[in-house]
């Protein structure tokens, strides 16, 4: 194959995708041209770029003709399509190379072959790779599935042969499960990836998710480059990723290298891709038993701890693999170098069933340390709707030691400033500072064991709460006064002569607060009229320093339009201010049952008249490509169901209203009372 240098390169992608791989072409000196949806006008992606083209619709990353008629009015002379979206889309890639562009991903007959998991399955026993047990099914046929079931055995996994993310994945425990688990992973499967296709899989458990990634160029070089552990999962979805694993010793480390380059070579492989191995966690002995799962042959999300382990930067690869040159020395002599650890934040609530959250970034700042590394899709101002991933950003931390790199993550996360939209950064906190996860025990079943409720509890002590929520009352007066006409060099909350302190009220979650304080001769301050033993030395608009218990403390307080976010080294609380929003419970009917997030409704399960109790599914809506069930809130019967199947909804959107038995009783009480 002849070398082509790329001088000019479009990335058929978004977010911190386009960014990341925005970041080595400058590097190399390369042109960028950015694409972009009418949702990531304002992204910044696209103003990194050196050119830009629109594309029509929200699915516009998904349509192969824009994005060749973008690279040919650009001048790209080749295509890196990033991953997700087209990364593994073998029709997209061919037509790239028949338009004369490189192609900066894998060959289209790799992709084909491992593009359905069933057909992977397949080359790679014949291969000799070892597999999970499993069994092909036709999703229309009820008694054909319930018999592939027996055979595989429960509990099993139902998963889409197309794409990958959790998407199309249900667990079926028990035979009685199984028919509606296929239809609903088929289901999603179809809509995430257009192929309904899904197949069954025995659950190892515990098992742990350990992958291996590998490189290979036009030349038949084939090598890895060790593994990452990926063990810890929401929803399928991984979550916490590390290299090495702390799973893996040199020998297992030699095994699973070797089968995941036989699985490489079995299609062909040349770039920069992962093969995916589920190790049974149930002992640690010498044999223990690993299983191909898949093979992503597109560069992964995790990526940058094999980065950061290796010192080798895998989108430069990928260019120099595209380009027809062969893998470098340094990918020869590769070793592995100290710890790394990977984190993803996403905008969503672990309390209530990871829902996506959206709204505006207001800040998203990580401390500037050596050894912490930061890649994101947005930054303050940047607004997270429902149309894409609700990733904020990759936080990764290295170290000589595992123990060292998941202390600096930590110290990372605490102190950064993440205002706006809520996260799931109290989550990873949480998980990052188990024990087991701290021993390298978690396994995939440790979200399950360890649910957001248990991991959660402990985050912010009454205590922490009550001292954030003086900080943000006494910032709020500081600037009040700073804003007033007259008299701003007097002492914010100040009183000539003792009197009832002032009151601000604010909601932190379900909670209410009210903070009372006065400043003066007789300082006093409260929370729920029970006083705080704090000193007060300074009070700013944005920032405030107390003493609490002899130690000095500061508070950051940022204050939005509809928030107050308080950062301090004890944590972070978000509050809204009380008396500044109207109660939307009081405006709607009694009952009601409103929708978490926008999205789409994709099955209705209740009718007016069903008995219902507390948790039984009512509504699912699809928000981000996953589909999301919102369940009734209490005992009682359906009245109302106020939407269809495809109908768009907006976030509070009343979607039922659901008579309580209370309500119930009440109603007959009003009515014996009126006839009396």
């Amino acid at each position: 194959m002849t070398t082509t240098p790329i001088r000019t390169l479009l990335v058929a992608n978004r977010g911190e995708v386009a960014r990341r791989v925005f970041r080595t072409c400058r590097q190399l000196g390369i042109r960028t041209v950015a694409v972009y949806t009418p949702p990531d006008a304002g992204a910044p992606f696209v103003a990194e770029a050196d050119a830009v083209v629109a594309l029509d619709g929200v699915r516009g990353y998904l349509d192969a003709d824009q994005i060749l008629a973008a690279a040919a009015a650009t001048g790209a002379e080749a295509v890196h399509p990033g991953w997700g979206f087209l990364a593994e889309n073998a029709p997209f890639a061919a037509a790239c190379l028949r338009a004369g562009l490189a192609w900066v991903g894998p060959p289209p007959p790799a992709m084909e072959a491992m593009g359905s998991k069933i057909e992977a399955r397949r080359l790679m026993e014949a291969a000799g790779v070892p597999v999970v047990p499993g069994a092909t099914i036709a999703a229309d046929d009820p008694a054909a599935v319930a018999a592939a079931g027996e055979r595989v055995g429960f509990p099993l996994l139902v998963k889409a042969s197309a794409g990958g993310g959790g998407k199309g994945m249900r667990l079926a425990t028990r035979p009685d499960d199984l028919v509606a688990a296929v239809a609903d992973a088929a289901r999603e499967a179809a809509a995430a990836f257009g192929d309904p296709a899904v197949f069954l899989e025995r659950y190892v458990s515990p098992g742990r998710h350990v992958e291996v990634q590998v490189v290979g160029d036009h030349h038949g070089t084939v090598l890895h480059l060790f593994e990452r552990d990926c063990s810890v999962q929401r929803r399928h979805q991984k979550l916490v990723e590390e290299a090495p694993s702390p799973a893996v010793d040199a020998d297992l480390r030699a095994r699973m290298g070797e089968a995941a380059v036989a699985a490489a070579r079995a299609v062909g492989y040349h770039g920069v891709g992962t093969v995916e191995f589920l190790l049974d966690a149930s002992n640690d002995g010498p044999d223990r038993a690993f299983y191909f799962l898949e093979m992503n042959t597109r560069l992964q999300v995790e990526h940058p701890v094999t980065e950061l382990v290796t010192g080798l930067d895998l989108v430069r690869l990928q260019l120099a693999v595209a380009e027809g040159r062969p893998l470098p020395p340094e990918v020869h002599r590769a070793s592995i170098g100290g710890h790394a650890v990977e984190v993803r934040l996403y905008a969503e609530d672990p309390l209530h069933e990871y829902q996506p959250q959206t709204g505006r970034v207001e800040a998203l700042e990580f401390p500037a340390v050596p050894g912490l590394r930061v890649d994101s899709g947005v930054e303050a101002g940047s607004v997270v709707g429902s149309d894409y991933d609700s990733m904020l950003a990759k936080v990764i931390a290295a170290g000589p030691t595992r123990a060292e790199a998941v202390r600096l993550l930590v110290d990372g996360l605490r102190r950064a400033r993440i205002h706006g939209v809520g996260t799931n950064r109290d989550l990873l906190l949480a998980i990052l500072g188990h024990e087991e996860f701290g021993a390298g025990r978690a396994d995939t079943g440790f979200l399950d064991r360890h649910p957001p409720e248990e991991l959660l509890a402990p985050t912010l002590d009454p205590a922490t709460l009550q001292l954030h929520a003086l900080a943000a009352a006494l910032a709020a007066q500081a600037a009040a006064r700073a804003a007033a006409p007259v008299l701003r060099s007097v002492s914010s909350g100040f009183r000539n002569n003792p009197g009832p302190p002032a009151v601000r009220r604010f909601t932190a979650g379900d909670r209410e607060l009210a903070v009372g304080y006065r400043l003066g001769r007789s300082p006093l301050f409260t929370v729920d009229s029970e006083p705080l033993p704090v000193t007060l030395l300074a009070a700013g608009p944005e920032a405030v320093e107390l003493v609490v218990d002899g130690v000095r403390r500061r508070f950051d307080v940022r204050r939005y339009e509809s928030s107050v976010h308080v950062d301090s080294a004890l944590g972070s609380a978000v509050f809204r201010p009380v008396d500044r929003f109207p109660d939307k419970d009081a405006q709607r009917p009694s009952g009601s049952l409103v929708a978490p997030m926008p999205g789409t409704v994709v099955k209705v399960l209740a009718a007016p008249g069903d008995r219902v109790v507390k948790g039984d599914p009512i509504v699912v809506i699809e928000a981000m490509k996953m589909e999301h069930t919102i369940g009734a809130a209490g005992d009682g019967t359906v009245a109302e169901i106020l939407v269809d199947i495809g109908r768009t909804v907006d976030i509070d959107q009343v979607i039922a209203v659901i008579k309580g038995d209370d309500d119930d009783a009440d109603d007959d009480d009003a009515g014996e009372g009126a006839g009396g």
